[in-house]
């Protein structure tokens, strides 16, 4: 069975979440700081993680943009005390892939566990090579390909592409993009994307796939 780490600082809540998930046959590990969960998710590579937002050291929020800025794709549900949307709208912009508001019904957490991990094995069992169109993405290799013909991306343009790629038709705005590709602590604003977006459009000249600017939103990727 799985792995399972959780995380929160009040240590009931650790033992309650553990109780149900070992009887449900998972492999439980805990973690009760922000920097010590982020130490034991690169460590022991859990299956998942349970991750409570506010935490002592570094919250909640900050560990799943790190493991998602260093490439980690473990699945996290986002514990939160509070039922605000903007809790979750940062959570799942982060890269969280569901939440539970405490206090929890216990089953419901090892019920989202189940559904969110077996949605976690469907995409491990999807090619590595995202195809839109004409327009082919090699996730592992970073290489991206329109009509057989080798697109010369830098890395943030290949990480601005993805992002459109996973997502075709969905509009993002350039704050969106901004905290996705570049990550919320940087320095730069939002004339970074512009010109990135620039670039690639100059690059997938010739392509069906275009991205289209949404005038007073942000930009979106097409297939003609």
């Amino acid at each position: 069975m799985a792995t399972i780490l959780v995380v929160d600082d009040e240590r009931h809540i650790v033992e309650l979440a553990r109780l149900y998930l070992s009887n449900d046959g998972y492999t439980v590990l805990s973690a009760y700081d922000g920097l010590r969960a982020l130490e034991m998710t690169r460590e022991r590579r859990p299956d998942l993680v349970v991750l409570d937002i506010m935490l002592p050291k570094m919250d909640g929020w900050e560990v799943c943009r790190r493991l998602r800025q260093g490439g980690n794709d473990v699945p996290i549900i986002m514990l939160t005390a509070r039922s605000e949307d903007v809790d979750r709208i940062v959570g799942l912009e982060l890269g969280a892939d569901d939440y539970v508001v405490k206090p929890f019904n216990p089953r419901e957490l090892v019920a989202r566990v189940k559904a969110v991990l077996r949605r976690s094995e469907g995409k491990t069992r999807i090619a590595k090579v995202l195809r839109l169109g004409d327009l082919e993405i090699d996730h592992e290799r970073r290489e991206a390909r329109v009509a057989g013909r080798e697109l010369k991306l830098r890395a943030k343009e290949f990480d601005l592409l993805l992002a459109f790629a996973e997502h075709p038709g969905f509009v993002f705005s350039r704050d969106q993009l901004l905290n996705r590709v570049w990550g919320y602590d940087f320095a730069g604003g939002t004339r970074t994307v512009d010109v990135h977006v620039a670039r690639l459009r100059d690059k997938l000249s010739g392509s069906r796939v275009k991205i289209e600017t949404i005038w007073g939103v942000g930009y979106k990727l097409i297939q003609e």
